[in-house]
C-alpha cells in the first residue's frame, strides 16, 4: 500500500516524463564535467541553485496549505460549501503521503518539478566533480568513528 519514500513519486510518473527529467540531469552534469573549471565559480553557483530548488514535496505542501487556507477563508466569508476544499486538500495530501501520488503530481512532473532524490543525484554528482569526497575516500587512517565523521563531513559540504 505504501511506496518507498525515495522513489514513490517516480513510480507514479509516466516513464517518458521520468526519462525527460533524467536526461536533463545528465545534460546538467555533462555541462559541468566539460567546463572543468573554465568558468570560475560556475559549479559552486549551480550547487547553490540546487540548494534552493523546490522539490515536488515542498511544492505540494505549499500549494496544499494555500488551498486549505483559501477554503477556510471562503467558507467563513462566502459560503459554507467552501469548507469542502480543505477536506479535499487533506485527502489529497494523505493519498500522496501513502502512495506518492495525488492529482497535481502528474502536472508538476510534466512541468519538470523534480523529486528530492533527483535533485540530490545531480547535487552529489557535481560534488564528486568538485572533489568534495576525494579526501574522505583517500584517508584510510583512524578509527571507524573518525572515518565516519570524515565521510559525513564530506557529504554535508
Amino acid at each position: 500500500m505504501t511506496a518507498p519514500t525515495t522513489t514513490r513519486v517516480q513510480q507514479h510518473t509516466k516513464a517518458r516524463v521520468n526519462e525527460r527529467i533524467r536526461e536533463q540531469i545528465e545534460r546538467n552534469i555533462t555541462y559541468y564535467a566539460c567546463i572543468d573549471g573554465k568558468e570560475d565559480g560556475a559549479l559552486d553557483a549551480r550547487l547553490r541553485e540546487l540548494d534552493h530548488e523546490w522539490d515536488i514535496e515542498r511544492l505540494l505542501e505549499a500549494n496544499a496549505a494555500s488551498f486549505f487556507l483559501l477554503g477556510l477563508v471562503l467558507g467563513i466569508f462566502v459560503h459554507a460549501v467552501w469548507f469542502l476544499l480543505p477536506v479535499a486538500v487533506a485527502a489529497f495530501l494523505l493519498q500522496h503521503a501513502i502512495q506518492g501520488w495525488c492529482p497535481p503530481v502528474p502536472v508538476f512532473r510534466r512541468l519538470g518539478i523534480r523529486a528530492a532524490a533527483e535533485i540530490d543525484a545531480e547535487r552529489y554528482a557535481l560534488k564528486v566533480l568538485r572533489g568534495d569526497f576525494d579526501e574522505a575516500l583517500r584517508t584510510a587512517y583512524g578509527s571507524c568513528a573518525d572515518k565516519a565523521a570524515r565521510l559525513l563531513e564530506s557529504v554535508e559540504r
